[in-house]
């Protein structure tokens, strides 16, 4: 544990622990005082279950010691908010045990050159086709594979009788659309006892991808709205 003379020097921090059975960085975190120690505190003293504690209990119970590691150090709060949302987008998100991504991550954090350009030189989406919009936010990773982004985009939705109007869905995430999808047939899917929907279908062709990917639908989706279904010409 650090003395109270060296958290006064210490200031805000980033740090990370390793794994020294295999050398991996199994956690990034940001700090003040002995936060840093406290995940190691916890595994011992109490029977909380994640995989960060986890990890550390396996490194404990082989008779090794868990590396605590200081990256930067005598930061604001804030700079040490951003240097841990870099560190986390670089890591990734999925090879860490942290439950979310760093803050300013959706904002700033990593994104293809493609989105880049989008974002900042982004136009509206504007079309006449009878089309869907799915917002995935809470499904989406940067590294999905395109089946993976698909299946997450086709089912399950609580989605009116408007759906057979729509001849392309569209995957949304963060303001953008993602992918575009030719809508085959929808099918009824059970979660949990409610009835849901989802669709078959395949990427749409490269003329109508083209004209619909990487589009602003802030004016379809108004900030703080719910529902993650959106009709467009339907």
């Amino acid at each position: 544990m650090f003395s109270q003379f060296v958290i006064e020097q210490l200031g805000y921090y980033v740090y990370f622990l390793k794994d020294p059975r295999n050398e991996e960085v199994f956690y990034v975190g940001k700090g003040f005082g002995n936060r840093v120690f406290e995940h190691l505190a916890c595994s011992i003293e109490s029977d909380a279950v994640s995989e960060k504690l986890d990890r550390i209990r396996e490194i404990i119970n082989s008779n090794n010691r868990v590396k605590h590691r200081i990256l930067r150090h005598g930061l604001t709060e804030s700079s040490a908010f951003e240097i841990e949302a870099a560190l986390i987008d670089y890591i990734g998100a999925s090879n860490l045990s942290n439950l979310q991504g760093g803050h300013y991550s959706n904002d700033f954090g990593l994104k293809t050159t493609d989105e880049i350009s989008a974002i900042y030189d982004v136009e509206e989406l504007d079309t006449e086709l009878p089309l869907v919009l799915i917002n995935i936010n809470r499904m989406y990773r940067r590294d999905m594979t395109a089946l993976e982004l698909y299946d997450a985009t086709r089912k399950s939705w609580v989605i009116g009788n408007r759906r057979e109007k729509a001849t392309y869905a569209i995957a949304t995430y963060k303001g953008l659309t993602r992918e575009v999808y030719k809508i085959d047939t929808w099918f009824p899917v059970e979660v949990k006892g409610k009835s849901r929907w989802g669709f078959n279908g395949d990427i749409a062709n490269e003329g109508v991808r083209n004209s619909l990917r990487y589009r602003s639908i802030s004016s379809y989706f108004l900030r703080g709205a719910a529902n993650p279904i959106k009709y467009v010409n339907c």
